[in-house]
């Protein structure tokens, strides 16, 4: 009798419903990740909002799923959130999806998510996949307690500013970045948050997975010569608390300019700075060479 209600619960879940959002999530790498629950609802709703209608498309196309498709990103997520809101209330189910991995999740779906809410739209979820989560598993680091920092901003100064704000951050962090971008990625944890421990995840459930268990400062030495590819999930261990990290200017120029106001010279105080950081005064220097030109 147990068993049979549990069938039955399973099938009111699995139940596609008019006027829902659905949240469904869908592989990072390899296709098998695909849930039961995901495939019945990506056949069931009425039309499917995606990322990438290309990608999407071949994915429920090599599960044999022909359904409408509605583009939904960053550049369109405004006017075409409106226009899914309005199918969503003319009783319409719409199944959501990204390129890979939970949508809503360092994604425009968020957006689409908090319209639905301010409209009364229902919005159920279909688990699965999320790369920041599996990366977190695979580190060997912490996971206990752990901070989602997604994409870090190209703008220099917010980019040093969040960095330095995480410098005593005791959980763990993970961050998403591109390959094109990570050498400067590492560079800057290195240079405002000083080495420590760090797994960088890539082509997570794929043939060619790779899972590097290192230090920032080893990180950025493999990469020199390392030719990024594919898209990383960074997995920074968390600093300790430090009872002397407010006695100094998080602002790496403030922090120099502290030691010369003391009366050191220009470069013992950029050595002293370096050494209430954790790094190397080479690096400092070309950190501060870099803020000084920017400015």
């Amino acid at each position: 009798m147990s068993g049979l209600k549990h069938t039955d619960m399973n099938a009111e879940k699995n139940k596609v419903c008019g006027g829902t959002l659905y949240l469904v999530a869908t592989p990072i790498g390899n296709l098998s990740d695909l849930s039961e629950r995901a495939l019945k609802v990506l056949s069931g709703v009425d039309f499917v909002a995606a990322e990438d209608t290309r990608n999407s498309g071949l994915l429920l196309s090599r599960f044999c799923i022909s359904k409408p498709l509605v583009s939904y990103f960053e550049h369109n997520k405004r006017e075409r959130g409106e226009y899914i809101a309005e199918r969503l209330l003319a009783g319409e189910s719409c199944a959501l999806v990204t390129d890979a991995g939970m949508p809503a999740i360092s994604d425009p779906g968020e957006d689409l998510v908090r319209l639905c809410a301010e409209k009364n739209i229902p919005v159920t979820a279909v688990p699965g996949c999320c790369a920041a989560v599996t990366a977190l598993a695979l580190s060997a680091l912490t996971t206990g307690r752990f901070t989602f920092e997604g994409f870090i901003t190209t703008n220099k100064t917010d980019r040093r500013e969040r960095l330095l704000s995480l410098k005593y951050e005791e959980r763990t962090m993970i961050f998403y970045e591109a390959p094109h971008k990570l050498r400067q990625t590492l560079s800057d944890i290195l240079s405002y948050m000083g080495d420590r421990k760090i797994t960088l995840c890539r082509e997570m459930t794929k043939l060619n997975e790779e899972i590097i268990r290192t230090t920032v400062s080893k990180a950025v030495a493999l990469y020199e010569t390392k030719e990024p590819r594919g898209e990383y999930v960074l997995v920074v261990e968390g600093g300790f608390k430090d009872s002397d990290a407010s006695s100094y200017p998080q602002d790496i120029q403030e922090h120099v300019q502290m030691y010369i106001d003391s009366g050191l010279g220009k470069m013992d105080a950029i050595k002293a700075a370096a050494k209430d950081r954790g790094v190397a005064k080479g690096i400092l220097y070309k950190e501060l060479l870099k803020i000084e030109n920017d400015d």
